[in-house]
């Protein structure tokens, strides 16, 4: 076993009320996490039809707010922390970063808008990943605002106080959700901004009954060669309610995430989108659609409007958010229609 995985067990056998079978499970599921993610250069790699369906349908939500794309919103946000503080420096951390490239971007952004006043620490428990990081921050000039350390966001301990901490589709695969989320709000500085771009959805990405019995009706209407699972490599004739937990972290206590949210932060911006059409333009059944496909498009934009219809019926509740959270009470409180974070939380 890696000594960092040793170690991070450790750390968990250490935890009052575990247990032995809990702890090597956890260990099963590190080891899983670290390898599955080894030589994974592209964590962000999307089907075709998922461009289509976001562009024809959620961009034109978001535009109204002044923005098309998460990381347009959060560029925003550093660029704005940064001009209120100057000169001095900002502090900006990244939880569960990967490869980074995605922080490398907005960090580039900011410098190509003369704002150099900040450092960003990106943090991530597999070093494959993390040397992968620091080679892009290298390749792209920009190794002098970034730094870049190992640890398990489980058991993550901030040595600073931030004014903007990042969180980008990793919040799902955290299973000390509570831990985290307090000591994001302790070391968030008291006009910082908590980011965040992650899935809030049934855990492990399942579907509750009243979305499985929705998506069960579309499945009926796909010719065979659009249930194909490329990621778990089957055809399933039956769409399979797959737990995808069972493996590594994945969607883990997913959905924890949005009501540990709003008892702990207040929500300056909240955007909750897409359900049952997720599992059409995502990555296990996105490859089977092809944009080019006049059928094909008509068949996610009839998933898509149902889906919608449904979310603001409060029928069905979304599975991802977008949001800016803050410790401060006078919140914006800016979110589409009335899909507060409130109305979106789904209790099992």
């Amino acid at each position: 076993m890696d000594n960092a995985i040793k170690c991070l067990c450790h750390l968990w056998n250490s935890k009052e009320g575990s247990t032995i079978s809990e702890n090597a499970e956890y260990g099963r599921k590190l080891t899983q996490e670290i390898e599955s993610y080894r030589s994974c250069e592209n964590v962000h790699d999307l089907p075709k039809i998922f461009f289509y369906w976001y562009r024809k349908h959620i961009i034109p939500l978001l535009l109204p707010f002044g923005f098309s794309y998460n990381k347009d919103l959060f560029f925003l946000c550093m660029k704005q922390v940064c001009s209120r503080i100057k000169p001095s420096s900002c502090r900006f951390v990244s939880l569960g970063a990967g490869n980074s490239d995605f922080e490398a971007g907005i960090v580039l952004r900011l410098l190509q808008s003369g704002i150099e006043n900040f450092t960003m620490e990106c943090v991530d428990l597999n070093r494959h990943m993390l040397e992968r990081s620091t080679a892009i921050a290298k390749e792209r000039g920009i190794a002098d605002w970034m730094k870049f350390s190992q640890s398990d966001i489980n058991s993550w301990k901030p040595c600073h106080r931030y004014d903007v901490i990042l969180a980008v589709q990793s919040l799902h695969h955290i299973v000390e959700l509570e831990l985290l989320l307090e000591n994001i709000h302790q070391s968030l500085s008291g006009e910082g901004y908590f980011l965040t771009d992650d899935m809030i959805g049934r855990n492990g990405h399942m579907r509750w009954p009243e979305a499985y019995s929705v998506l069960s009706q579309f499945w009926k209407q796909l010719p065979e060669r659009y249930k194909y699972n490329h990621l778990l490599r089957r055809l399933e004739p039956e769409y399979e309610n797959w737990d995808c937990s069972k493996e590594g972290f994945e969607g883990i206590r997913s959905q924890d995430i949005l009501p540990l949210c709003v008892e702990r932060f207040h929500f300056d911006f909240f955007f909750a989108f897409g359900n049952v059409i997720n599992v059409f333009v995502d990555r296990c059944f996105g490859h089977n659609f092809d944009p080019a496909n006049k059928w094909d498009c008509s068949f996610v934009d009839a998933v898509h409007l149902t889906d919608s219809a449904l979310i603001e019926q409060g029928t069905v509740k979304p599975t991802q958010m977008i949001a800016v959270m803050t410790k401060y009470e006078g919140a914006s409180r800016r979110f589409y229609k009335h899909l507060s974070p409130e109305f979106c939380i789904r209790r099992p």
